[in-house]
């Protein structure tokens, strides 16, 4: 593919990265002007444990970034993961431990309450380390940047001033919003208490807008203090807009519940004498119960849940999908975002370029910068392996899986077979705790005995080393034979599954006796029968 290709191809590209970055394309067709990079912004708030939602807006914005390089001809980014930690915390999460210490410290800014899991100097710092270390671990181009460090370090007080200045337009945007009770403590400053550290929700007053002085009323005492070098934070919207302003963001992206806050935030920013930046409002997780996922609640999968039973591309690819529609992230969706990723990675070479730049994988080999692995394929699906598992048992092992394998596999040695090898681990992880507890075998019923019977012996006729295709035509003509009363083939196929694997769904079962050798699909045959 040349360049001139690629870009051809890019400029009309319906892929959504692409028709995000034609947005910043209008707005800087050759970078910017001044040949800074373009910022990229992604927005964390630490009150609870990171999850698998906060990693993928960066992961889609990084998408995003690459594709506006390609547009752009290769013009300068950057992307910065920045933490609201500097905000009060509003409510104890149910998913961490000494829930007692954080209560102590409601209110206070989440940089100055002690870690419950006693490991970082804050609770805070011990969040954005989980976030922070995911995102190394996926190889992410990104600056972290803390809310509390811009503050408390007094960079971000000329933008205080800002705020302060334009107080009155400020107000002017937000009261409206308001309900009647909220414009009467509404406040865009919001002071750190002298007295016990809390971020006060409480009514504010200019005094000096270029010292940075307010009065406001502290635990019944009416005070004038400073708001600059950390003895504030802003108001949610107003924090966003100051911060678009204050580093100069030019794209960040949001869920479907921050569409308000976009709106008003970008009419404060071109108050501030700035401008919103370009982006795009993405539909919201939902839970396999239908509920949007809560850091508080805890009703998400985290990122190491996924990485116990799948694979970080997977991850990848069932993120980068249709960003615009809600979509389920629960445990149940991990296989078969394994097997599809494989299958786009697979056919990814023998795309024309308009097809590659509508393939998940070609912009997801492009997030780290390492575009290797294009055409790979696994010799074994996830979902055969966790079907062989299955029958393995919760108690299988690692070596016990490869020793099938070898019937299915050439050079089947975990270190030829790397990819396959930590599926293996997945897939035991995932077969203990998800398949085990839930199958079981049912007694074959009418003329289901008589097919499994003409099964084991046109299996006893068959050649060990029989292709899982010869083997699939053996399992087709039982199922079609008139003789023994399926109606259709998937009948027949469904009675394999119940009766032999324990399941109401499987394999194509000529690829699975391949692997699981004829001699023991026999003999679980024996087992169903007798």
């Amino acid at each position: 593919m040349t360049d001139e290709a690629l870009l051809t191809a890019a400029q009309v590209s319906k892929a959504w990265p692409f028709e995000e970055a034609r947005k910043l394309l209008k707005r800087y067709p050759d970078g910017k002007p001044d040949g800074s990079p373009v910022l990229f912004e992604t927005g964390y708030g630490p009150s609870g444990l990171p999850h698998i939602g906060t990693f993928q807006e960066v992961l889609r914005t990084t998408l995003v970034r690459r594709a506006y390089e390609v547009l752009s001809g290769g013009a300068p980014t950057r992307l910065v993961a920045f933490s609201d930690d500097m905000d009060g915390l509003r409510k104890v999460p149910d998913n961490v431990p000494n829930q007692g210490l954080l209560t102590a410290y409601l209110g206070h800014p989440l940089t100055r309450i002690p870690d419950p899991f006693n490991k970082y100097e804050s609770f805070a710092h011990h969040n954005n380390a989980m976030l922070r270390e995911f995102l190394d671990r996926f190889g992410f181009d990104y600056e972290f940047v803390s809310a509390s460090d811009r503050y408390n370090s007094g960079q971000f007080d000329d933008a205080l001033r800002g705020v302060l200045r334009n107080w009155q337009a400020i107000m002017d945007i937000m009261l409206p919003t308001l309900r009647e009770e909220r414009r009467k403590t509404y406040s865009p400053v919001l002071p750190v208490s002298p007295k016990t550290g809390q971020v006060l929700q409480v009514p504010v007053e200019v005094v000096d807008a270029e010292a940075g002085m307010v009065q406001f009323e502290d635990h019944g005492d009416m005070v004038e203090s400073c708001i600059l070098g950390g003895n504030s934070k802003l108001q949610w919207k107003v924090d966003w807009a100051m911060r678009w302003v204050a580093l100069g963001v030019d794209y960040e992206m949001c869920g479907k519940d921050l569409t308000d806050s976009v709106r008003e935030s970008g009419k404060i920013a071109r108050a501030l004498g700035g401008r919103a930046p370009e982006g795009m409002i993405y539909e919201l997780f939902l839970d396999e119960n239908g509920e949007k996922i809560s850091k508080s609640k805890g009703n998400g999968l985290t990122i190491e849940q996924w990485l116990t039973y799948g694979s970080e591309e997977s991850l990848g690819f069932y993120l980068y999908r249709d960003p615009k529609s809600a979509k389920s992230l629960h445990v149940g969706i991990i296989p078969r975002a394994v097997d599809e990723y494989w299958q786009f990675r697979e056919k990814l070479p023998e795309q024309p370029v308009e097809q590659q730049l509508g393939n998940p994988v070609w912009h997801l080999l492009r997030t780290n910068g390492d575009r290797a692995g294009a055409g790979d394929k696994l010799p074994v699906t996830y979902g055969l392996l966790l079907n062989l598992v299955g029958v393995l048992g919760a108690s299988a092992s690692r070596d016990q899986v490869w020793s099938y394998l070898r019937n299915y596999v050439d050079n089947a040695d975990p270190a030829a077979h790397p990819e396959l090898d930590k599926l293996v681990t997945n897939a035991l992880a995932y077969n203990r705790d998800f398949i085990a507890p839930t199958l079981k075998r049912r007694k074959p019923e009418g003329g289901e005995a008589a097919a499994l019977t003409a099964l084991d012996e046109e299996l006893a006729a068959t050649s060990d080393d029989a292709t899982a295709e010869e083997l699939q035509n053996i399992v087709y003509e039982i199922g079609k034979d008139p003789h023994y009363g399926f109606e259709q083939l998937r009948d027949w196929f469904k009675c394999l599954y119940e009766t032999l694997l324990g399941s109401s769904q499987g394999p194509r079962m000529g690829s699975f006796i391949a692997l699981y050798g004829i001699a023991n699909t026999r003999k679980l045959i024996a087992e169903a029968l007798g």
